[in-house]
């Protein structure tokens, strides 16, 4: 999308065929959230766990796997101060409560978390965390100059995981990886492929435009399937550095101007456009998400952050089946269960976003349909949280 499809280009797609009765279920689904009673004093303790929540299924859906009760169990090792608490307060995520108030959290304790962890998977999880922890301190910088959030976005993510030469600075001319680019603590430049992570066995050396390193398996998922970690999502070679760049232009100047288009629709397209340009050529499915969930922000549909679209993204590729409908166990525990055995990146997000990436208008429709229903689904499970911070209390 560029600024050149009218006046009100965000405007324009709520009149694409079910885009509006999806925004409107959606919107009523984070209303009734937001009505909750535990919102009125106990909302940060509910920030806290959804941001974790999120900011874990994040990065699972980009390929880093980690089961959240295990990466509980971690952080709470790596933060003895604050491991006191497992609940939903989640004192291991404590600084993830600063989102919602704009509170700066520090550096240090990720740096630190990071560095006692010998597998990538869990230190691409913890940058995805410090990201989120952030984005209530983005939130100016976004408003503003949406590049140069982004750009901090990559710095928060992929920090001591990537050369820092790259930090925060958008794919250049087609090169291979080697050991400057990226560089996990431990790794030879023969066992990094160019997403971030360890290789799988022949991906050293592919270029990053267009380059297709072996498929390596969805770690812990105990799923046959096997996810290009390049491309976890499946959609193809990237754009050239030029089209990136224009499409990049192009998207800020959408997001400077005025529209009356909902929240909804702006951080699908955001978070879509995001996801198939990949400006940075690593952790660019992380950054697309916290991008979108920026948007829900800092447009004032969930100005406390207390939806996890990332968790309805994980939930949207399960069906329910009746016998889950029907047992006793809450939404919230149904979802951490499923993700702690691990089940991304789903199919149908896969779908979705592939289907913004290559089918035109009715692409663009039926990827913002999808999106409102994951944010559905992340409102069901929150309001699942709200009732265990309820009990709890």
């Amino acid at each position: 999308m560029t600024a050149a499809v009218g006046s009100d280009p965000f405007a324009l797609l709520t009149a694409l065929p079910g885009v509006h009765d999806a925004v409107t279920a959606a919107r009523s689904s984070v209303d009734a959230l937001l009505r909750h009673r535990v919102m009125r004093r106990g909302s940060a303790a509910v920030t806290t766990e959804v941001s974790l929540r999120a900011a874990r299924a994040s990065a699972a859906l980009e390929g880093h796997d980690v089961g959240l009760e295990a990466l509980r169990a971690h952080l709470n090792r790596a933060l003895p101060a604050a491991s006191g608490s497992a609940s939903a307060e989640g004192s291991a995520a404590a600084d993830d409560g600063n989102e919602a108030t704009g509170g700066q959290p520090g550096d240090e304790p990720s740096r630190g978390m990071a560095g006692t962890t010998g597998t990538f998977d869990i230190d691409a999880t913890l940058g995805a965390i410090r990201l989120y922890a952030e984005l209530g301190t983005l939130r100016g910088a976004w408003e503003r100059a949406p590049r140069q959030a982004l750009a901090r976005m990559h710095v928060l993510v992929a920090r001591g995981l990537v050369a820092d030469i790259d930090l925060g600075r958008p794919r250049g001319r087609e090169r291979p990886v080697s050991s400057a680019d990226l560089s996990p603590a431990g790794a030879s430049p023969t066992d990094v492929d160019r997403a971030g992570r360890p290789a799988a066995s022949g991906s050293a050396g592919q270029v990053i435009s267009g380059g297709s390193p072996a498929a390596a398996p969805v770690v812990g998922t105990g799923v046959a399937t096997a996810v290009d970690p390049a491309d976890p999502l499946g959609l193809g070679p990237v754009p050239s550095p030029a089209e990136t760049a224009a499409r990049l232009g192009g998207l800020t100047e959408l997001l400077l101007a005025r529209t009356s288009a909902p929240a909804i629709i702006v951080a699908a397209i955001v978070e879509g456009e995001l996801l198939t340009i990949r400006p940075f050529g690593t952790f660019d499915g992380i950054i697309a998400r916290a991008a979108g969930r920026l948007v829900l922000i800092s447009r004032g549909l969930d100005p406390k952050a207390v939806t996890a679209t990332e968790v309805g993204h994980v939930e949207s590729g399960r069906i329910i089946t009746s016998a889950t409908a029907t047992s006793d166990v809450t939404t919230a525990d149904t979802t951490t269960s499923n993700m702690t055995s691990g089940n991304a990146p789903t199919g149908a997000y896969a779908e979705a976003a592939r289907a913004y990436a290559g089918a035109g208008a009715e692409g663009v429709g039926q990827w913002i349909i999808y999106y409102a229903r994951a944010l559905e689904l992340g409102a069901r499970e929150s309001l699942a949280i709200c009732e265990a911070v309820a009990r709890a209390n």
